[in-house]
C-alpha cells in the first residue's frame, strides 16, 4: 500500500512541474499585449432622450372609396438605443411590433422603403457603408396585415491571434 501511495505522490509531483504547454500549440508573443478593439463598445446602450415622432414612416392611402383610410408603418425610438418600435396600421386594422438593429459601432439609421406589393413596405437599415439592410417586411394579405422577418443580422467581435 505505501509503495502505491509512494508512486501516485512522485508521479503527481512530477506532473506539476510541467508548463501545460503542447509542442503542436504556438506560443503567444507576450511582449506585445493582445487587445481587443470593439467599435460596437463606443455607442451608448440606453438614449439620453426618446423622440415622440417617428424616426421614419411609411403611409400609403388605400383605395377604400367611402373612408380616408391608410396602409402605415412608423418606427418610434425606445429607451434602449437599437431597439425601435413598429406601428402598424391597415384601414381600421392595427398592430404592433419590435425591431432591434445591430450594433455596428455606429448610431442605428433605421429606414423604411416601398414594398414590391401595393401595400407592403420594407423596414431596414443603414450599415456603415450606407448600403440599404433590408429586415423586416409589412404587408397586408386580404384583409390581414402581416410582418415577416427576411434575413437576420449579428454582430461578432473576434481576436487575431498573431504567431
Amino acid at each position: 500500500m505505501r509503495t502505491i501511495l509512494f508512486a501516485l505522490s512522485c508521479g503527481l509531483m512530477a506532473s506539476c512541474g510541467q508548463t501545460g504547454t503542447h509542442p503542436s500549440t504556438p506560443k503567444a508573443d507576450s511582449t506585445q499585449p493582445s487587445t481587443v478593439v470593439n467599435a460596437a463598445n463606443s455607442i451608448r446602450p440606453f438614449r439620453d432622450t426618446v423622440r415622440k415622432e417617428p424616426v421614419a414612416e411609411y403611409r400609403v392611402k388605400t383605395d377604400n372609396p367611402l373612408n380616408d383610410w391608410y396602409f402605415s408603418v412608423r418606427l418610434f425610438e425606445t429607451p434602449k438605443t437599437f431597439y425601435y418600435l413598429i406601428r402598424l396600421q391597415f384601414e381600421e386594422i392595427q398592430g404592433t411590433d419590435t425591431l432591434k438593429l445591430p450594433n455596428f459601432g455606429i448610431n442605428p439609421r433605421p429606414e423604411i422603403r416601398k414594398g414590391p406589393e401595393n401595400y407592403s413596405c420594407i423596414i431596414g437599415f443603414l450599415d456603415k457603408d450606407n448600403q440599404f439592410r433590408e429586415y423586416k417586411k409589412v404587408y397586408v394579405v386580404g384583409e390581414r396585415l402581416k410582418i415577416t422577418a427576411l434575413k437576420h443580422y449579428a454582430v461578432y467581435t473576434y481576436q487575431d491571434e498573431k504567431e
